[in-house]
């Protein structure tokens, strides 16, 4: 089999350190809160693509800082069941790393700053605790347990709220609800990939929400967040939104089929293609919800 020689520092490399297939959970918190602004009279082009931009600019950044301090920490050895990481391999070296989290952070900041003038000074303090958090995300809350939480607030509750507010409007209880049934299925993703990760965790003195729990526990959440985000769209039909309330129904068919190979896997890399899937079915949730809160 050939294999592709990947220069260090190079532009193929920074391309696997962003780790594009994330996106999409940067993507649907944003996405939800457009579309239920949009549902509700309210879109202003320029705030949308500003927090699109913003939102892929912080998970790239995440996704450097993760790299950088897990390697450090010695989390990426040899015996990492998950993707190849940048820094691990040697694509990416220390120092260059540390300037790319400099830049995507600086970036991240100067894509914030116009939306100030969309939610008044609030935006800054909203862009500095997603910042903050970023760097805590990987550096000490991971490894608390904390993390689901951190995932539930930054990738549910904060984007698609603000998202929303930006478009021109104060968040009603059904968007408060939608943020949380959208943190609880990007969670999915943390969770299947930490119960891929629990044994070298746990050797690491990694102590995520799997690690403390367990595994069959951990299969049983996995599920059930799925479940419980679809129960939550439900509160949709009392907006007058059917559409909205039933079409997210559909991405249970894969969430459930993704959830048995996870049960049948059990450990080992194989479970990367149900870290692949899973990214997938966030997607689907996302756009089947927005299509509904469109309609």
């Amino acid at each position: 089999m050939k294999h592709t020689i990947i220069r260090t520092n190079s532009p193929h490399a920074w391309l696997l350190a962003a780790r594009p297939k994330t996106l999409t959970g940067a993507a649907v918190p944003v996405m939800i809160g457009v579309a239920s602004a949009v549902g509700n009279g309210h879109f202003q082009w320029i705030p949308a693509v500003l927090c699109f931009l913003f939102a892929f600019l912080m998970q790239t950044d995440a996704n450097f800082i993760n790299d950088y301090f897990d390697f450090r920490k010695g989390l990426d050895d040899e015996t990492r069941l998950g993707p190849k990481r940048a820094c691990a391999e040697g694509w990416i070296t220390l120092p260059a790393m540390r300037k790319g989290i400099a830049a995507t952070t600086a970036a991240s900041c100067l894509a914030g700053l116009p939306l100030i003038c969309f939610g008044g000074w609030t935006m800054m303090l909203v862009g500095l605790c997603c910042v903050v958090f970023c760097f805590l995300y990987t550096t000490c809350m991971a490894r608390l347990g904390l993390g689901d939480l951190l995932v539930l607030v930054f990738f549910g509750i904060v984007p698609v709220c603000t998202t929303y507010y930006l478009q021109g409007g104060m968040p009603t209880p059904a968007v408060w609800t939608l943020s949380v049934a959208c943190g609880l299925v990007i969670d999915c993703l943390l969770i299947v990939n930490n119960y891929r990760d629990r044994d070298n965790d746990r050797a690491g003195g990694k102590i995520t929400l799997v690690v403390r729990i367990g595994e069959k526990a951990s299969e049983r959440i996995y599920l059930g967040l799925g479940l419980t985000a679809v129960a939550l769209c439900q509160v949709l039909w009392t907006t007058g939104k059917p559409a909205a309330a039933l079409l997210p129904a559909a991405y249970l068919v894969p969430h459930v089929a993704t959830w048995r190979h996870i049960v049948r896997l059990k450990q080992g890399r194989e479970l990367n293609k149900c870290l692949g899937e899973t990214a997938r079915n966030i997607f689907l949730f996302g756009i089947l919800l927005s299509i509904g809160l469109i309609i």
